[in-house]
């Protein structure tokens, strides 16, 4: 597919100015919180071997939350925007099958076992793994598979793990609820693995960006793909099993965190086009951003007690998405 020359110019411009913009949104997220890091010597408070109160918040505290945020908010935003080519629906999200909710489901079970930290992790993973299986094997039961079949098992299955968790909030002792809400509307306060989460976006993004190409001809039907010789069948599943890949690992490092994946594609295409090539890796950078900022927030505005993320990101999400809806209405 070819795409007009200043549209090309115009995302490597939009990804460049994403690269300077991520590096000092993590720094931001360094320096803010309850307790300020003064600004004026950053180097003795950044330099390694270093040490004091600063030097100890700043790397054993902030550092990994800042890293898993922002690899949380870029795998969200690939995965919403491949949803969005497989579904060709300007509405998907990374949740709209039904990932979240299983994994929702294996945390809850989880924590009402006992388990925190890493046992609930588990728990999520594994639940958001049972749900794209479940998912998969129901969309295919008749040998098809359509976007259309997909997005309704998907919505459907969804549907029915929302059922599993208001039972299971219904049955749950009340000294577990709390951090079960916190769990639901998004959490970045247990984020000890940013190792893990950064490699899981750059794993994630380096599987997507190969079949960009063929990403730009499905968005356009599977017809057309077709004509052009690119295998729709194999590819969607690539797609559907990639995208719901990187939801489970973003689910399970930090709960339920929605909009990222929704509202990040759509900003990027209103200045960058839909190229998938330098889209995919514009939404990692800026989903990334996004939830750092996101987070950053969450823990100042009401400081020292610290709002969920989800709750922060869900206030800036529904302006914004009703912002683009209006806009391309006009």
């Amino acid at each position: 597919m070819a795409y007009h020359q200043p549209a090309i110019i115009a995302g490597r411009r939009v990804l460049v100015a994403l690269l300077v913009i991520a590096p000092m949104s993590i720094l931001l997220a360094l320096f803010t919180g309850s307790v300020a890091v003064p600004w004026r010597e950053p180097w003795q408070v950044l330099a390694p071997g270093g040490g004091g109160l600063y030097h100890s918040l700043v790397y054993e505290l902030r550092l990994p939350r800042a890293v898993c945020a922002f690899a949380v908010g870029g795998m969200l935003a690939v995965a919403g925007a491949l949803m969005q080519v497989l579904l060709r629906n300007p509405l998907a999200d990374p949740y709209i099958l039904g990932v979240s909710g299983g994994a929702a489901v294996g945390a809850l079970l989880a924590m009402t076992a006992g388990a925190a930290g890493a046992a609930a992790g588990g728990g999520a993973f594994t639940g958001a793994l049972i749900s794209i299986l479940l998912v998969f094997v129901l969309a295919r039961r008749r040998g098809n598979w359509t976007a259309m079949g997909l997005l309704l098992t998907g919505v459907v299955v969804a549907a029915g793990w929302g059922a599993v968790i208001s039972f299971l909030l219904a049955v749950s002792p009340a000294a577990s609820l709390h951090g079960m809400l916190f769990w639901l509307m998004g959490d970045l306060s247990n984020s000890n693995r940013p190792g893990w989460a950064a490699a899981a976006l750059i794993v994630g993004l380096g599987a997507a960006l190969p079949v960009a190409r063929h990403l730009n001809v499905l968005s356009r039907g599977e017809h057309h793909a077709a004509a052009v010789g690119v295998s729709t069948m194999p590819l969607q599943l690539y797609i559907y099993l990639l995208a719901s890949g990187l939801t489970a690992a973003a689910v399970t490092l930090a709960g339920c965190i929605g909009f990222v994946g929704l509202i990040t594609p759509h900003l990027l295409r209103l200045v960058m086009g839909n190229d998938q090539r330098v889209l995919l890796p514009a939404s990692a950078l800026l989903g990334g951003i996004l939830l750092v900022l996101a987070d950053t927030l969450a823990r100042t505005v009401m400081a020292p007690q610290q709002l969920p993320v989800g709750v922060l990101m869900a206030f800036i999400g529904v302006p914004v998405f009703l912002y683009l809806l209006n806009h391309k209405r006009a």
